[in-house]
């Protein structure tokens, strides 16, 4: 792999709730406690939470990026951790539609941050937006975080199908969240593979599975990443297996990085 390239990685839902930003904030932090050099934007641009996740108060966001006051090396916050955050701006309408030109500024600033970083994890909205699309197609890896619950299935094989028919995306990772067990897990995945390959012709990769654990949102509420506050956890030796098993993985260079971002931006 080329080291001026970072590996993207776009983590996305098919509906909210599911812990898709959880899972964000902590698989961050393992590629960091692995000797990674990470970049997390949170890309869900309406209703932005990376930051409390961490704990922090970033004091610009990606709305200043595109109003052309700051440079994205401006609004990059720091994490005591080590990691890097692009910040989302909450509670603006307009941020959920991104224009053709807003596309385009995000990938011209991107691109002067491809050497910086091994990893580079955007936090897409949940859902099948223009947004969400966007975000998915241009990255190395689409990781779609999925529940037991049947509306959590139904509507990840939603954002699966609409990715496959109008981007032309098929290598999708499946993690699935909140099991009681590897058994409800791996029944999980099975239900929404099986209707990926009857409908769609793909295969889907299962990526692991991570435990339901009330303590999840007792972090949250606390404002402070899980893996920090409970490290030998069941949940987090399973966060730790998923992103080792996720570098184990092939990545097409072909796809991905900042000038891709840009060929898919203009066609857009």
């Amino acid at each position: 792999m080329q080291t001026n390239i970072p590996r993207i990685m776009a983590v996305s839902s098919g509906k909210g709730g599911v812990g898709k930003t959880n899972f964000v904030t902590n698989i961050a932090l393992v590629f960091r406690s692995l000797q990674k050099r990470v970049l997390v934007m949170d890309a869900d641009v309406g209703l932005s939470n990376i930051d409390i996740m961490f704990g922090i108060a970033p004091k610009y966001n990606i709305k200043h990026l595109l109003a052309g006051e700051k440079s994205i090396k401006d609004i990059i916050a720091h994490t005591k951790e080590g990691i890097d955050i692009i910040p989302a701006s909450s509670g603006i309408r307009e941020m959920t539609q991104l224009s053709l030109n807003h596309k385009m500024k995000i990938v011209e600033e991107l691109d002067r941050l491809d050497a910086n970083y091994d990893i580079f994890i955007i936090d897409t909205g949940a859902g099948i937006s223009d947004n969400v699309t966007f975000f998915c197609s241009a990255a190395h890896d689409v990781i779609v975080i999925v529940t037991p619950e049947p509306t959590s299935i139904a509507d990840a094989y939603a954002l699966i199908k609409v990715l496959y028919r109008e981007q032309g995306e098929q290598n999708f990772r499946i993690v699935v969240n909140n099991t009681r067990n590897i058994t409800e897990a791996r029944a999980t995945f099975k239900k929404i593979s099986m209707v990926a390959e009857r409908f769609l012709g793909i295969t889907l990769d299962w990526l692991g599975f991570l435990p339901y654990d009330e303590k999840v949102k007792e972090a949250i509420l606390a404002q402070k990443p899980y893996i920090n506050l409970y490290p030998t956890s069941d949940f987090s030796k399973k966060l730790n297996e998923i992103a080792r098993q996720f570098l184990k993985k092939e990545v097409n260079l072909l796809k991905g990085g900042m000038q891709f971002f840009l060929k898919k931006a203009m066609s857009q």
